[in-house]
């Protein structure tokens, strides 16, 4: 196998939203990761409570390292997403992470995965809740651990995805499926944007791997899980299905 000449360019794509306490200090646990030409791309949707200006901050302290892509409005993180995605993609990245500000998502997991894309020559490795070894945060209520479980089940039984963990939002994407899955053309949103990503990679079949994470409850601020999302959610598979968009 040919010897990669130089380390592949990663990354981070962080929307965010009211996130100012928690932000930096994801920014800290991703730099002590010590993965070489590791950048973060904060997606701010015009946060109230100054998140983008801590951004900016971080961007100017940190050499080139941070990003920032101010939004004017708040129109969901599908949205976000595939306006950071596109631009990491056009700033030459090779890997691009989904992955969220509110401390969820272990970043001590993230060369683990890394790895896991280029050993495993997968498309996409997801941080997985639902595989061998994967766990829901302790203070989870029943009921939520009840929804997300049944989420899954849901998805995967309509578009049978073998994905265990289908609506997760911790993933390790190359580039080149980021660019077969056709980003920006995907216009759900809320965990709709995660299981119409994993359709899109499925129907081209491009290979999904799983690796086990702790998902952990948001340490400050509040969970944005309306009601609309949710109804969004349920019909999103349907859509999928029976949809045009297959692209």
């Amino acid at each position: 196998m040919a010897v990669e000449k130089t380390s592949p360019k990663i990354v981070v794509v962080v929307p965010t939203y009211n996130e100012r306490t928690n932000l930096p200090v994801l920014v800290n646990l991703l730099a002590d990761l010590g993965l070489p030409d590791l950048h973060i791309l904060v997606v701010d949707d015009n946060s109230p409570d100054g998140t983008g200006e801590v951004a900016d901050k971080l961007a100017a302290d940190t050499a080139k390292t941070v990003g920032v892509l101010h939004r004017k409005e708040k129109d969901g993180l599908g949205r976000a997403y595939v306006a950071g995605m596109t631009r990491a993609l056009a700033e030459g990245a090779d890997v691009v992470v989904q992955m969220d500000a509110d401390l969820s998502h272990p970043a001590s997991r993230l060369p683990v995965m890394i790895e896991t894309l280029f050993a495993e020559d997968a498309a996409v490795v997801i941080g997985s809740r639902y595989v061998t070894g994967g766990s829901l945060a302790t203070e989870w209520p029943w009921h939520r651990k009840a929804l997300s479980a049944w989420a899954n089940f849901y998805v995967n039984a309509i578009l049978r995805l073998r994905v265990k963990d289908a609506t997760a939002g911790f993933k390790v994407w190359r580039a080149s499926t980021l660019q077969a899955i056709d980003v920006p053309s995907v216009r759900s949103n809320g965990y709709s944007f995660q299981v119409e990503m994993n359709y899109r990679t499925v129907k081209r079949h491009l290979r999904i791997v799983e690796v086990p994470i702790r998902f952990e409850e948001r340490v400050a601020g509040e969970s944005k899980l309306g009601l609309n999302v949710q109804i969004e959610s349920a019909l999103a598979p349907w859509k999928l299905l029976f949809g045009r968009d297959h692209h």
